[in-house]
């Protein structure tokens, strides 16, 4: 694995503004959203609607991933996804969520998900994670991804290429009458032959109008997620596996979660919504 240097907390620049004819999710300005009470199995509208959301996330995504080189800060890749969303008429879902200060997460190697971005500067050999989730229409659409920066040693390259695969896999078993449990089965299973960690205390998550709606994915296999899979169900599945342990540490920002032997860690992930015969995805740009 590559040699570098851990992660320290960078400097944060000052909170960008979003346009004020842009409609903000209700828990801005709040400490924590009001808790979702409405169906997991989502209306035909509601479904359009996070397919405009879906998409905008992927492609700010896609956007702010093209910057990304020995150099960056990713305080610059997060202004590239703000604009982008706010260009296209949706909020930052991040952007004041339980006080979070920025429109993406950045986390860069050990960091396994909910890193704020700063001033810290990508170096040759990173690997770098965004999660972008776009409001609009009243709904979100959340997806992430795990980027090389620069020349990457195989280890880590291998790392980022499982997780993805993870996820695909995970996917395909989504089909109506399966338990939840079933996406984690296949998750850990695959991540298994490789010897890496699962992280287990941070899921994937029912999403509509609510950006987490309290249904809960988990990417091991877990006994409780017996809910069964029903048409029109929308929800994130975002695989964390790890080279080491899945336990961690976290940061005194009360976000940054790194790896307890700070190993490095990836992630993916899409927005599905579940289909007669198996499931869609909402995030491509």
């Amino acid at each position: 694995m590559s040699g570098q240097s851990l992660l320290v907390p960078g400097e944060l620049s000052p909170a960008r503004s979003v346009p004020g004819n842009i409609r903000r999710p209700e828990y801005v300005g709040k400490p924590a959203p009001t808790p979702y009470t409405g169906p997991e199995v989502q209306t035909a509208e509601t479904i359009e609607a996070m397919r405009i959301a879906g998409r905008i996330a992927a492609q700010a995504m896609a956007e702010a991933a093209k910057l990304i080189a020995p150099g960056v800060t990713t305080d610059e890749l997060d202004k590239v996804a703000h604009d982008y969303m706010c260009d296209h008429g949706a909020y930052p879902s991040t952007l004041g969520y339980r006080g979070y200060p920025k429109s993406l997460c950045s986390s860069v190697n050990e960091v396994i998900c909910h890193g704020i971005p700063d001033s810290t500067v990508l170096r040759d050999g990173d690997i770098v994670n965004l999660d972008v989730t776009a409001y609009i229409g009243g709904v979100h659409g959340d997806n992430n991804a795990t980027y090389l920066c620069g020349d990457v040693d195989e280890e880590s390259r291998l790392l980022v290429e499982r997780t993805r695969e993870a996820l695909n896999r995970a996917i395909k078993a989504v089909k109506p009458g399966r338990q939840i449990n079933v996406i984690g089965r296949v998750i850990e299973s695959y991540a298994k032959r490789f010897g890496y960690g699962v992280v287990r205390d941070f899921t994937g998550h029912g999403i509509n109008s609510s950006f987490h709606s309290g249904l809960i994915i988990p990417h091991y296999d877990s006994p409780h997620a017996t809910t069964v899979i029903e048409p029109g169900m929308t929800f994130t599945i975002e695989p964390m596996l790890t080279l080491g342990t899945h336990d961690y540490d976290m940061w005194d920002d009360g976000w940054t979660v790194v790896t307890k032997d700070r190993k490095r860690t990836a992630q993916f992930e899409h927005t599905l919504v579940v289909t007669d015969s198996g499931a869609e995805i909402l995030t491509l740009p």
